[in-house]
């Protein structure tokens, strides 16, 4: 089975980590140029009104004659108080669910603590998820930026927030889901909060499109 190649998300959606955890190794791109509006600096709850976004700010560059700038080197812009912001809707959200308070004290430190680079606080993000669901956090990193590389599955597209399913993602039962229906392709920690322990299972067991 070929490494799956892709990015490091703001938590990420259900769909990635049904690719990751059908796969034996992960490989994170660490060469790439970031881009808007992607999962990058997104993630999509379901709040008491329907679906909900919550995004990271990030600095704009001082030198905006370059066009491009590495992912890993873009900051968060902290002026604001907006891990507060997030995690408050977090708390509205998913508080009545069945394992938020489960998962809780494994999340709340980081929107507690200030990140400063973009990379290092959603890498911080996917470990904390893949301790919740027992998966192996052993991230091998890219050295280089390839187009087309050999010998990867590579799902980077995954990051970007406007594209095909990466599986066939089966209903499960959400908090507002009488209110406003069921809403699939979520961020991860809706399915954590949902379906709890037995969300690994429900990973393991989604039909890839690819």
């Amino acid at each position: 089975m070929k490494p799956v190649l892709t990015h490091p998300c703001y938590f990420g959606p259900i769909d990635l980590y049904a690719v990751i955890a059908q796969s034996e190794v992960v490989v994170m791109e660490k060469q790439d140029n970031y881009q808007k509006q992607t999962y990058r600096t997104r993630q999509y709850i379901y709040g008491a009104n329907g679906k909900l976004l919550l995004n990271v700010p990030i600095k704009h560059r001082e030198n905006k004659t370059d066009k491009h700038q590495k992912y890993k080197d873009i900051r968060i812009e902290n002026a604001f108080k907006w891990q507060r912001l997030h995690w408050k809707s977090l708390e509205a959200a998913y508080r009545t669910s069945p394992f938020f308070e489960f998962y809780e004290d494994e999340f709340v430190g980081l929107f507690e603590n200030k990140a400063t680079f973009l990379m290092d606080f959603n890498l911080k993000c996917m470990e904390i998820v893949f301790e919740c669901l027992n998966l192996n956090f052993d991230f091998k990193f890219t050295e280089l930026f390839e187009l087309t590389p050999e010998g990867y599955n590579d799902q980077r597209q995954l990051v970007n927030s406007k594209r095909s399913p990466g599986a066939e993602l089966e209903e499960y039962i959400q908090v507002f889901q009488t209110k406003f229906g069921y809403i699939s392709n979520l961020s991860i920690l809706d399915l954590l909060f949902n379906k709890g322990p037995s969300a690994l299972d429900y990973l393991q067991s989604q039909k890839l499109t690819d």
